[in-house]
C-alpha cells in the first residue's frame, strides 16, 4: 500500500503522513512550502518530501492520493488526480476510515486553544498510563511528535473547523465522530472560509449532531455564540468552565501559573506548570474534564498537567543573547494576541516587551480585524507590525496613537532594522505569526549575537 500527500508539510496532513508509515503504509508527500518544523519531523521519519507540485512526483503505483485542503482546482496535481481517475480522499476522511472506526475519540475544538488542549488531554492520558493516539496540529514537547498510532482505544484528535478539502466544503471535524467534545471558545475566524458568524455556529452544530447521547460536551459558560450553538439543539451530556457545579479555578500566582482546580465546588488538585495565561488555565480545566470523563482521576490530572511542556510555536522561547529573549507564539487573532500579551506581560513584570505581528493569515490580511486588533497590543511597549503594502486598507489612526510606540513595515528587514534602532539589554521580544515569518527568530538571534 503507497498514499502520496498533497500538501504533506501542513501540520495536520504531516500528521497523517506519520499516522500512515505507523500503519506500515509507504508514504511520500509534496508541498509547495517546506519549513520546520514539520519538515524537519518527516525526515527525521524516513517519510520522502518532493518541492512543488509537478504531476510526475506522483509514483505509479500509488493507491491513493490524499488530498490537503490547501490544494484547489487548478493545481497541477489535483487535475492530473482527477484526470487520470486516480483514488482519492481528504485527509480527515482518511483519518475518519483507516485510524478512528474503533476509537474513543477525544476532540479539541474552538477559535483558539485547540493545539494547546489537545496536547495537554494526550499527555494526561499518557501520564495515567493509558497509551493514547493523537494527532495534533503542532509538536507536543512531551511527545516529540504532532501524531502516533497506538493500540489504546482512545485517540485524541485536534478539532479544526476549517473546511475539509476543495471537494468537501465541511468542516474538518464533522468527520471524527468524537465520544468526549471540547469546544474553548467560538469567535469569527477564516475569513476566506466562511461569510460570517452564522455559517461557522452551524458547523459547529453539525459537530454536536455527531457526539452520542452518552458522549460528553465540554464548554466554557461565558461564551455567547458557544451557547447559542448548544440552543440550536443539544443530545449528550455536558460539563460547563465557570458555573458553581461545574468546572473552577482559583489562581495562587496571578500569572496562572499555579493554581487550584474545583468541581462541583470540590477542590481537585492544584496545577503548577510552566505555562501562563489565564487562557490556559481554561484549557487546563477542559483538558482535565476530557480525561476524567475516559477514567482518569482528576487529582490524578492535576500532577499530570503539573508536568506538561507546551507546543512547540505557542510562548516557545527560541533564544537569549546577552539577556535579550526572543519568543515565538502562534498567535494570529485579536482574543488570541491580547491574551497572550496579557500572559506575557504577568511572566516578565517590568522589563521591556517588543511584539512583533506578522498579519499572515487570510482573516488578517482581509482587514477584518483593522478596527480591533491595535488594543490588543496595548501591554507591549515596542510594537512592530509586518503589512505588506498590497494589504489596501488602514489601521485606524486614533487607535495607534494610543500605543507607547509603534512601526508598520512591508517585509522582514525593515523588520530587523527597526530592533537594531531601539534594542536595550534585557527586551522580550515576542514574535506572533502563523507561518515561517521569513525565518525571523533566528534572524533576531543573528542580530542580537552581532
Amino acid at each position: 500500500m503507497h498514499i502520496h500527500i498533497l500538501g504533506i508539510c501542513g501540520t495536520f496532513m504531516g500528521g497523517i503522513a506519520l499516522l500512515a508509515k505507523q500503519q506500515g503504509i509507504s508514504v511520500s508527500g509534496s508541498d509547495q512550502n517546506v519549513y520546520p518544523p514539520m519538515s524537519t519531523q518527516l525526515e527525521e521519519q524516513g517519510i520522502e518530501l518532493i518541492q512543488g507540485f509537478d504531476p510526475k512526483h506522483i509514483p505509479e503505483h500509488t493507491d491513493c492520493v490524499v488530498v490537503g485542503n490547501a490544494m484547489s482546482r487548478g493545481n497541477p496535481s489535483v487535475e492530473y488526480v482527477l484526470e487520470q481517475g486516480l483514488n482519492y480522499r481528504s485527509g480527515p476522511q482518511w483519518l475518519s476510515e483507516n485510524i478512528l472506526n474503533d476509537k474513543w475519540v477525544l476532540a479539541a475544538s474552538g477559535t483558539h486553544g485547540k493545539t494547546t488542549t489537545a496536547s495537554m488531554t494526550a499527555w494526561i492520558l499518557e501520564y495515567s498510563n493509558l497509551n493514547p493516539g493523537f494527532l495534533i496540529g503542532g509538536i507536543p514537547e512531551n511527545f516529540g511528535l504532532s501524531a502516533r498510532l497506538t493500540e489504546s482505544p482512545f485517540f485524541v484528535v485536534e478539532a479544526d473547523e476549517y473546511d475539509t478539502a476543495f471537494f468537501d466544503k465541511r468542516s474538518k471535524f464533522v468527520h471524527y465522530r468524537p465520544r468526549t467534545l471540547i469546544m474553548n471558545n467560538l469567535e469569527f475566524d477564516h475569513a476566506d472560509i466562511f461569510k460570517d458568524i452564522e455559517a461557522i455556529k452551524t458547523q459547529f452544530h453539525h459537530l454536536l449532531r455527531i457526539v452520542p447521547g452518552n458522549g460528553l460536551v465540554i464548554y466554557p459558560d461565558d461564551e455567547q455564540y458557544l451557547q447559542q450553538v448548544v440552543d440550536m439543539g443539544f443530545w449528550s451530556e455536558k460539563e460547563l468552565i465557570g458555573p458553581e457545579d461545574g468546572w473552577q479555578f482559583k489562581l495562587l500566582k496571578e500569572d496562572g501559573s499555579h493554581f487550584e482546580v474545583f468541581f462541583a465546588g470540590a477542590k481537585q488538585g492544584e496545577v503548577n506548570w510552566e505555562l501562563i495565561g489565564l487562557h490556559n488555565v481554561v484549557n487546563g480545566l477542559a483538558s482535565i474534564a476530557a480525561a476524567r470523563h475516559a477514567g482518569v482521576p482528576a487529582h490524578h490530572c492535576c500532577d499530570a498537567l503539573s508536568e506538561f511542556r507546551n507546543v512547540k510555536r505557542r510562548m516557545e522561547l527560541k533564544g537569549e543573547v546577552g539577556g535579550v529573549a526572543v519568543y515565538d507564539d502562534f498567535a494570529h487573532h485579536p482574543t488570541a494576541i491580547q491574551t497572550t500579551l496579557g500572559g506575557f506581560r504577568k511572566k516578565v513584570g517590568e522589563k521591556r516587551v517588543i511584539a512583533i505581528l506578522d498579519l499572515r493569515s487570510a482573516t488578517m490580511r482581509s482587514g477584518i480585524h483593522k478596527d480591533t486588533l491595535i488594543p490588543t497590543l496595548a501591554e507591549a511597549d515596542e510594537v512592530i507590525i509586518h503589512k505588506p503594502n498590497e494589504y489596501n486598507w488602514q489601521f485606524p489612526q486614533a487607535q495607534l496613537e494610543k500605543l507607547k510606540s509603534v512601526q508598520i513595515l512591508e517585509d522582514v528587514d525593515a523588520i530587523l532594522h527597526a530592533v537594531s534602532k531601539m534594542i536595550q539589554s534585557n527586551d522580550q521580544i515576542l514574535v506572533m505569526s502563523n507561518g515561517g515569518f521569513g525565518g525571523i527568530h533566528g534572524k533576531l538571534l543573528e542580530l542580537l549575537a552581532e
